[in-house]
């Protein structure tokens, strides 16, 4: 086992999906079975109590790769020497909205992650940012901060690509995995645009034939 334990941190921490993510980072699901983490839990300052009840949960479970956690409102001490960051937090979307009516609010967020990432994370950190728009919320954080190498930002768009697969398959009459090469362009929005150009659908190893949806 690795002596050094890793620092990750999770935004958005008090809320429903990084409750359900917490506890497969600190069992070993994410970073292997081996590796201790110190886990830092970031949120905005009225769910600190809510944020203190996740930690207590936390305890409560005794993970052995648990090494420690960190609970804070305060970027400065969430972005601390972390090496990786799951950015989860983001302004939820509310009923009528498009997507893009979440810029305004997440433009500031994203912003202020992305300085703080810049001014106090480790220089080689990994970011995946989950809270949607996610490909122009990256895009936000990695211009907020430029000594951290473009290719360490992801954004998680799988669920639109899962779905555009899913619909393949079932066109296709095939399992989900026999689908192949699906590509997702665009936030997650109504101008997003699923490519099945270049998707087909593969049997007992060999290509049968492009998709067509």
């Amino acid at each position: 086992m690795s002596t050094e334990p890793i620092r990750v941190l999770v935004t958005g921490a008090a809320g429903q999906i990084a409750y359900s993510l917490l506890y497969m980072i600190g069992k070993g699901d994410v970073f292997g079975p081996n590796q201790p983490i110190i886990l830092h839990l970031l949120d905005i300052p009225p769910m600190v109590g809510v944020l203190e009840g996740v930690v207590m949960e936390l305890q409560d479970c005794s993970l052995p790769l648990l090494a420690g956690v960190v609970p804070t409102a305060d970027e400065s001490v969430a972005f601390k020497d972390v090496d990786a960051v799951f950015m989860v937090g983001a302004m939820p979307r509310k009923e009528g909205m498009e997507r893009k009516d979440l810029l305004a609010a997440n433009v500031k967020i994203f912003k202020s992650q992305g300085k703080a990432l810049d001014t106090h994370a480790r220089k080689n950190v990994k970011v995946l940012v989950v809270g949607n728009p996610a490909n122009t919320n990256a895009l936000i954080c990695s211009k907020y901060a430029p000594s951290i190498a473009k290719e360490n930002f992801s954004a998680m768009t799988r669920l639109d690509q899962n779905r555009a697969q899913a619909q393949i398959a079932q066109h296709s009459g095939v399992a989900n995995s026999q689908v192949k090469n699906v590509i997702i362009w665009g936030n997650h929005s109504s101008t997003q645009f699923p490519d099945v150009r270049h998707a087909s659908v593969v049997v007992g190893g060999k290509q049968i034939g492009r998709a067509h949806v």
